[in-house]
């Protein structure tokens, strides 16, 4: 028995070691050495008092028990979580600071003046005429979520359990951020107003480099609220994670990959794809959408803008203050302990992430800022 424990001792002490926990090498040697110490009839135990023979370690182990406590004990180690895709949005958004909480007003010209008219000799001029400005609002909110752990689960925690629990928590906000940002283009009004302006904002082919054409094509012969032609050019390209290889094949092909033909892939290398995890595609339905945007600091054709509050660039972790305080006598005063001792109450420790930030939605438009700069295909006809 005492062989095995020696055992269980050496090879944790050496798995330790590996991973760079020399400083708990004592504690364990501690450990093991009070179980062998249990195997006697009697043992000095705290306080310097004998510990009853009833209190020893009396259940004797098989070869069965032996590998899974081994195993369960000994080679116990957490295994890495899922890595997460991520959903780089940033080109397809304007950011914008926003004071406080209260909506903001953004004016946007899409108009030009009148065109210049032909006046006879001694004929009148006419009056020129200005439209309007077009009026956006918009505000930030808050988005948050708390987590209540208790202080003995985290001070027992020899696996590292809750040691990434900040980076999770991180990953959190981002994630939700990320599904945000989806959410704005990919919802039933946005599309609804793409699809109801026709063929130059959208179509319902599935992904091919004629298509990709067809749409840049559109791009091209976008105009301003008063007819005339506007700079609008496809630069980004946004697919769900069921298109990445037919990405790759429009990209890599030096001829039109879907054609039996000579023809030249025109379409290739001219422009960004980025890939949205959150389009949500049933697996072999032939339903894969995906959009097309402009490059809004190139062309100014904002398609979605994404505010946060002044101060606010990026989420927050909290963490709640501990309310104990150490004493020596009820009228000395108190000292602050560490926060792992969570509440008076509880012991629980609270944490919470916290963000903000908001955009443009309307009943009409949905979340595009302007439609201009967005171009749809529901992916379905082949």
């Amino acid at each position: 028995m005492r062989k095995i424990l020696y055992l269980l001792q050496e090879t944790r002490c050496e798995q330790l070691k590996t991973s760079g926990q020399e400083g708990r090498i004592s504690e364990v040697r501690e450990m093991y050495g009070f179980m062998e110490n249990a195997l006697n009839s009697v043992s000095l135990g705290a306080g310097q008092v004998w510990d009853s023979p009833y209190t020893k370690l009396s259940e004797a182990l098989t070869t069965g028990d032996f590998s899974y406590a081994l195993g369960e004990f000994v080679q116990r180690a957490m295994v890495p979580g899922y890595t997460n895709v991520l959903f780089n949005f940033e080109p397809l958004v304007k950011p914008d600071t926003l004071p406080n909480y209260l909506s903001v007003t953004r004016y946007q010209d899409r108009y030009d003046i009148d065109d210049l008219e032909y006046v006879p000799e001694k004929g009148p001029v006419l009056a020129g005429t200005k439209e309007d400005a077009t009026k956006r609002s918009y505000k930030v909110e808050v988005w948050s979520k708390q987590w209540d752990f208790s202080c003995r689960a985290i001070i027992n925690d020899d696996m590292g359990y809750f040691e990434d629990m900040g980076m999770q928590m991180g990953r959190s906000a981002r994630r939700t951020l990320e599904r945000f940002v989806s959410r704005m283009y990919n919802n039933a009004t946005s599309i609804a107003r793409l699809t109801g302006l026709g063929a130059l904002y959208s179509t319902n082919g599935r992904m091919t480099s004629t298509r990709i054409s067809t749409a840049r094509m559109a791009f091209n012969q976008r105009t301003n609220a008063s007819g005339n032609p506007i700079a609008a050019d496809l630069k980004y390209l946004v697919y769900p994670s069921s298109l990445a290889d037919t990405i790759l094949q429009i990209q890599q092909s030096e001829l039109i990959p879907e054609l039996a033909t000579n023809a030249a892939n025109t379409v290739a290398n001219q422009f960004t794809p980025i890939r949205d995890p959150y389009i949500a595609v049933v697996f072999g339905s032939g339903n894969n959408p995906w959009w097309a945007f402009t490059d809004w600091k190139a062309d100014n054709i904002v398609p979605l803008v994404l505010a946060r509050r002044q101060g606010m660039t990026a989420p927050i972790l909290l963490r709640k203050k501990s309310d104990i305080e150490t004493f020596a006598s009820f009228a000395a005063a108190g000292a602050p302990v560490s926060p792992l001792l969570g509440d008076f109450e509880t012991g629980n420790i609270v944490v919470k992430a916290h963000d903000e930030w908001g955009t443009y939605c309307d009943g009409t438009e949905g979340n595009l800022f302007d439609f201009r700069g967005v171009y749809y295909s529901t992916g379905t006809a082949p």
